[in-house]
């Protein structure tokens, strides 16, 4: 892998795989008495978040402490962000502290590379989300749970038809998971109102459907994405019941899914808008398990990027059960 992991584009086939496959041998751990691999013991990961986040953030620390490394949580709120301090100062600081890894959530698109490749920092760069841009980790949880509901932990996921339904334009998990699922293999939908579609959108290696109800007969996983309407400062559709009824994932058309199809959701959701709360709970979702996977995949990240020693080395059978 690279030093950093910036954006799903990044990531070859082989790299991405070697995520997932490691992520595998990684969610071993959630199984044994002691949680805990001393793989990372003294490096230092933080969690550097200029926006708010509960999975992601949290996500990161437990997979950091996981793997025995130091964790520091910096969230601007409450910090010298507040009186004015640039993202370079901060940075300057962060290295000064012997920082290995900085995870960065940020609300403008571009400050994860920004802070990779100006030389701020020695250390590697994770995208945890950067404004409308990308979300790499969530894609790699994504494609990690569909791997193991749709070829069964082995493999890539060529053949697979992925819908992902909502607002696409502010969406940074949408553009990751495009990015990846296309280089593993997959076929995936866009499926929105032409109002929630970005510019350039038909250049992405994708399709492009307005109508859902055409689309949900024929795929194996559907990705409901939130509507951001915090990000929103015009009317980009009539109603949120309008909304719904076009592009909601209800008890209908969980119906209709072709046998064996799952549901998912980067959260958090909005239960009644983009989905129903029968479809969120449903025997289909595996929501649940996409925040769980989230901790094996970014172990898997941590490790690769600052450790990358053989898993071979790992001994499972003194940290309990597999």
């Amino acid at each position: 892998m690279n030093r950093h992991l910036l954006s799903a584009a990044d990531l070859s086939v082989e790299d991405a795989l070697r995520v997932l496959d490691t992520a595998e041998e990684m969610s071993r751990v959630a199984d044994a008495p002691v949680r805990k691999l001393p793989t990372l013991r003294g490096r230092t990961v933080v969690n550097l978040f200029f926006e708010d986040s509960t999975r992601t953030r949290i996500s990161f620390e437990a997979a950091a402490k996981r793997l025995s490394a130091d964790v520091i949580n910096f969230s601007a709120k409450g910090s010298s962000v507040s009186k004015g301090e640039s993202l370079k100062d901060t940075a300057l600081t962060l290295e000064a502290m012997g920082a290995d890894a900085v995870v960065i959530r940020h609300s403008a698109s571009g400050a994860p590379h920004r802070l990779a490749h100006a030389g701020w920092l020695h250390g590697s760069v994770i995208n945890a989300g950067d404004g409308t841009h990308e979300h790499p980790t969530q894609a790699l949880l994504d494609s990690f749970t569909m791997r193991r509901h749709l070829r069964n932990g082995k493999g890539d996921l060529a053949g697979v038809r992925v819908a992902i339904v909502g607002d696409v334009l502010h969406s940074r998990v949408a553009r990751s998971n495009v990015l990846l699922l296309a280089t593993l293999g997959a076929s995936v939908t866009l499926v929105a109102p032409p109002t929630l579609l970005p510019v350039g959108v038909e250049k992405w290696p994708c399709s492009i459907s307005y109508d859902l109800d055409s689309v949900i007969t024929k795929v194996d996983v559907v990705m409901a994405l939130r509507v951001q309407l915090e990000r929103m400062s015009d009317a980009f559709f009539p109603s949120a019941r309008e909304y719904s009824r076009r592009f909601g994932l209800d008890t209908v058309r969980l119906a209709r899914l072709p046998d064996g199809a799952i549901v998912m959701h980067p959260g958090p959701m909005n239960r009644g808008l983009e989905i129903s709360a029968e479809a969120a709970d449903g025997l289909r979702s595996v929501i649940v398990e996409q925040v769980a996977n989230g901790v094996s995949v970014r172990m898997a990240v941590l490790y690769l990027l600052l450790a990358g020693a053989p898993l071979t080395d790992i001994d499972y059978k003194t940290l309990g059960p597999s």
